[in-house]
């Protein structure tokens, strides 16, 4: 994979669009990133990872796509970072926009833009680019096909996070395990393990559930057998006499116990059974026997109560003879009245009609006028035909004053109307009079506001160069103070390094002088001196006085490099004073900054008021187009009122003339009375009087002739009926509830008559002898003797009832028990075999099992595996780092305690030859180590994930532990990966580094936001 271009735009730190070159950087193999703190060095890797995989490293992924977006963008700028790569062989330019907020393109407030993802790619043979996706899912699968990598993997192997793999050398067992199975995805190893584990409990809840099964099972057999059965040795012991209550789940030979068991309780269980059936057979007999005895004793009784019952009732017939002939002769006379009943009904329904057509003509004829009080029913009729004509008459005349009446509310109303366009029109006119003066002023108003816009907009211009002028002028007066500072800085500077340059000289010079003594005093009896070679030394020199050795020269010397790095450090710091300050003062024009805050208040007062002025120009505007309007709409009610008034005179001079009119028609026709309806009522009245009073003398006459009709019928009936007088035939008569009653009473006793001579003829009661008539207290006592013997053979018979179900009721529920225990035994057999096998496979791969000698879990022997793959790969390049001194080693040892097993990681000390942690390793040893591991693992993921080549590496800080000697052995181990045209880029703030290291890509904070700077050697 290599890195062509990146662009970025409000991201991050970025406020506007920065692009890197990758391929101008990469050029030089080792480029150098670069930059102060929080300008955003990191923030190129995280635009790198989320072009790649949409999400940034590690834990700033969680602050979520709002953090994505820089605060120095223009809020209408998109976040945008756009990579050009080429992966697996394939030139491809990937472009996301995270979800972010803007400006609504209409009216006020925000709206959320969604996340876009674009992809293309470089078509080599039409030299241009050719879209293939704009789907999230898809182009994360395709870059994730072709990288073969996850983000966490990339990120580790790509963006080499240096301090990641320090920790990871001093990590225990545990941690490495966490970084490694991420990187390596062994979690499926680890699902493994637990789907063992998961397979053994389940197994071992099958096996425990059914030996509860079993165990439940002869605790019922038990239950069933009876507690006082014993049918041998009990397989446990227990409370209440349980064979049972000291077996449990899991106990070896539990199915035998129990089997072994239940065999001898079956046995002792169907002898009971046919002990039980013999005595219910024997007491069977003997209820059968008492059964007969007593139905002997009963039915004699029963015969005897029978006769005895029969003569009481014809007793009681004989003595009620007199009350049933009197019923008799009762039900003969109601009967002959009933033929009499019509004619009386028919007389009393005549008489009370004509009683109420008497009374209704009374009323009717009540309060008649004249005459009419006593006039027969044809009179009556003609006077009210002759009220009805009047009555017509009038109904012309009662149409006229309605309408007299509508035609008043019609002028009243158009008196009102009249009215209010008369105040309608005196307002518009007063308010036309003064139109002309108030459109002139408003046409003023919005004159001037106009006139003001354009002069604000010119002060606004002015005064922005002037604020400008005088924050630079501020900006000078405060660059020439630290121009001052920086002066003087830069002198102390100057004179600190030379003091120091001066002392280092002079030690150098002491120790030159004594180089000899420093020689001689290695100088060993027989061993060849390093200037001459002899191995005699008569006359070694001897330290002299002040004389320096080599720590104090190296000591001198990097007192001397201090000085000059500050003295370096002033000289840039004022050279950079300088350059502000000369652009400060060419900014300011030379104008002293009272003088221009002067200006800036004057302008500013001058600015506000004409700004104001120009701000009323839209409500002016509104105001002159309000007058407007209303000017329009008082002359549209003038012209209104105008009409309505005209047709209003001429409608109410319509209305009077057709009133008159009628008016003098009314009044003829009412007469005395107040109006017209109220005549007409009176007519209708009268009307209705005399209809009633001739329909109601009419009914009376005809109700007068039907009682005369009814008094002849009646009197012919009651002589046929055998009744003196019609009183009489009424007295006789009966209600027909009453006559059924009464022939229900005879019948009752005919019935009974009979019933009683049938009883006394009985067969059965006429073989009776008279000892058998007598009732004696023995026959009484035998019947209750009879019954005592059957009360005791059904006892005895319900207990051996009772004995031989429960009898029955054991052997069959130990005979199914024992089957289903059978049967559960067999199924068991299987599913302990299965425990077994699968509770050996879940302690070997869980590290827990004999057969594990080094109780490696299965994850972790994967995981050690791959650790020993990294360790090699790295120890070739710690080799070259260290110079031959250090090798990483995996080492599979047994952890202490509870730790897992086989993920140590030792070095060889090639110096010592000892094998060590390591944890021990110094700083600068450490991160030399932890880079050579980072490589390392880099390989090994690279080779797992299709040997996918990485053209471009990061290496993230750590640089400042190393000592020059170290720091050219790293770089030249990081020099070496430029094999076959690959680029390493070090994020560093190492000031060494940009002198040995000439390709930089800078990032230089500012406050409008960061921005990169590419400083690349020119070539040829």
């Amino acid at each position: 994979m290599r890195l062509h271009r990146l662009a970025v735009t409000a991201f991050g730190p970025f406020g506007d669009t920065q692009e890197i070159d990758f391929d101008e950087l990469s050029a030089a193999g080792l480029f150098l990133l670069h930059g102060p703190t929080g300008a955003g060095k990191t923030s190129v890797l995280d635009a790198v990872c989320y072009a790649l995989y949409g999400g940034v490293p590690g834990v700033r992924q969680t602050s979520g796509p709002a953090r994505l977006r820089s605060d120095h963008a223009d809020p209408g700028t998109r976040t945008e970072v756009v990579l050009d790569l080429t992966v697996g062989g394939r030139r491809l330019e990937v472009t996301r926009q995270p979800e972010q907020r803007r400006p609504k393109k209409r009216g006020t407030g925000m709206t959320t833009d969604k996340a876009q993802s674009w992809l293309r790619e470089y078509d080599a043979a039409a030299g241009a680019w050719k879209a293939l996706s704009r789907s999230h899912q898809e182009i994360g699968e395709e870059l994730a096909q072709l990288l073969g990598m996850s983000r966490e993997q990339f990120c580790q192997v790509v963006l080499l996070p240096q301090g990641d793999f320090a920790r990871f050398l001093r990590a225990g067992a545990e941690e490495r395990a966490k970084l490694l199975g991420r990187l390596f995805d062994t979690h499926r190893f680890a699902a493994v393990e637990q789907h063992l584990a998961e397979l053994r409990t389940a197994a071992q809840r099958r096996v425990r559930d059914g030996d509860e099964r079993l165990l439940a099972l002869a605790h019922r057999m038990w239950q069933a057998a009876g507690a006082a059965t014993e049918p041998g040795a009990a397989p446990g012991t227990g409370a209440d006499g349980d064979p049972f209550a000291g077996l449990s789940p899991g106990d070896l030979g539990l199915a035998d116990a129990v089997l072994g068991w239940a065999a001898p309780a079956r046995a002792l269980a169907r002898e009971r059974l046919d002990a039980a059936a013999s005595a219910l057979r024997l007491a069977e007999e003997a209820h059968t026997d008492a059964r007969r005895r007593l139905d002997e004793a009963r039915e004699l009784e029963r015969r005897r109560r029978r006769y005895a019952q029969a003569r009481r009732r014809a007793g009681e017939l004989a003595a009620r003879e007199e009350e049933h002939r009197a019923d008799r002769a009762r039900l003969e006379r109601a009967r002959a009245a009933d033929t009499v009943a019509p004619a009386l009904a028919l007389r009393e329904e005549a008489e009370a009609e004509s009683r109420e057509a008497a009374y209704a003509e009374e009323r009717a004829r009540a309060g008649l006028p004249g005459e009419a009080a006593q006039a027969p029913a044809e009179r009556l009729a003609d006077l009210e035909r002759a009220t009805r004509r009047e009555l017509g008459a009038l109904e012309a005349a009662r149409r006229a004053e309605e309408r007299v009446a509508r035609l008043d509310g019609e002028l009243t109303r158009l008196e009102r109307e009249s009215g209010s366009d008369e105040e309608a029109l005196r307002e518009a006119e007063e308010w036309l009079e003064g139109w002309e003066a108030t459109r002139a002023v408003h046409q003023r108003n919005v004159d001037a506001a106009a006139e003001a816009a354009p002069l604000a907009e010119q002060l606004a211009r002015r005064l922005d160069g002037l604020r400008r002028a005088l924050d630079a002028a501020r900006r000078r007066d405060t660059l020439t103070a630290e121009r001052e500072a920086a002066g003087a800085e830069l002198s102390a500077a100057l004179e600190r390094a030379l003091t120091a340059k001066e002392h280092w000289l002079e030690v150098k010079e002491r120790r030159l002088r004594g180089i000899a003594a420093e020689l001689a005093a290695g100088l060993e009896e027989g061993e060849p001196c390093a200037v001459c070679g002899s191995r005699e030394h008569p006359a070694p020199a001897r330290p002299g006085t002040g004389q320096a050795d080599r720590s104090a020269e190296e000591s001198a010397l990097a007192g001397y490099q201090r000085a000059e790095d500050l003295r370096r450090r002033a000289e840039q710091r004022l050279e950079s004073i300088r350059d502000r300050l000369a652009a400060a003062d060419e900014e300011a024009g030379g104008t002293p900054a009272a003088e221009l805050a002067e200006r800036v208040a004057a302008l500013e007062k001058e600015h506000a008021a004409a700004r104001q002025a120009a701000s009323g120009v839209r409500d002016a505007r509104a105001a002159l187009e309000r007058a407007v309007r209303e000017h329009d709409a008082r002359l549209a009610v003038r012209r209104e009122a105008e009409r309505r008034t005209a047709s209003l005179v001429s409608r109410r001079e319509a209305l009077l003339g057709e009133r008159d009119e009628l008016a003098e028609l009314v009044a003829r026709a009412r007469g005395e009375a107040p109006s017209v309806a109220h005549r007409a009522a009176e007519l209708e009245h009268l009307a209705r009087r005399l209809a009633g009073a001739a329909e109601a003398a009419a009914a009376a006459e005809t109700a007068a002739l039907r009682l005369k009709e009814a008094d002849a019928r009646l009197a012919d009936a009651v002589w046929r009926a055998g009744f003196d007088t019609p009183r009489a035939a009424a007295g006789a008569r009966l209600t027909g509830d009453e006559q059924r009653l009464l022939q229900r009473r005879i019948d009752d006793r005919q019935a009974e008559e009979a019933a009683v001579a049938a009883e006394l003829a009985a067969p059965e009661l006429a073989d009776l002898t008279p000892e058998d008539l007598e009732t004696a207290d023995s026959e009484t006592a035998g019947t209750a003797g009879a019954e005592a013997a059957l009360a005791a053979a059904v006892a005895r018979l319900n207990a051996a009832s009772a004995a031989h179900a429960e009898a029955r009721t054991r052997c069959e529920q130990l005979d199914r028990l024992s089957a289903r225990a059978l049967a559960d035994t067999r199924e068991l057999a299987p599913l302990r075999e299965e425990y077994d096998r699968v509770a050996r496979l879940a302690a070997l791969t869980a590290g827990t099992s004999a057969q594990n000698e080094h109780r490696m879990r299965l994850e972790s022997y994967v995981l050690a595996a791959r650790l020993e793959q990294v360790a090699a790969a790295a120890s070739a390049r710690l080799a070259h780092m260290s110079a031959g001194r250090y090798t990483l080693v995996h080492s599979d040892a047994r952890a202490s305690g509870r730790g897992r097993s086989g993920l140590g990681l030792h070095v060889i000390d090639a110096w010592t030859g000892n094998e060590r942690d390591t944890a021990t390793l110094s700083g600068g040893e450490s991160f030399f180590a932890s880079l050579a591991l980072a490589l390392g693992l880099a390989d090994v993921v690279c080779e797992e994930a299709g040997g996918l080549r990485l053209d471009t590496l990061f290496i993230d800080e750590g640089f400042g532990s190393l000592d020059d000697q170290t720091l050219d052995e790293v770089l030249d181990v990081l020099d070496s990966l430029r094999e076959r045209d690959r680029s390493v880029g070090i994020v560093s703030h190492v000031a060494d580094l940009r002198r040995r290291i000439p390709a930089q890509l800078e990032v230089v904070k500012t406050r409008s936001g960061s921005a990169v700077r590419h400083r690349v050697p020119k070539t040829g």
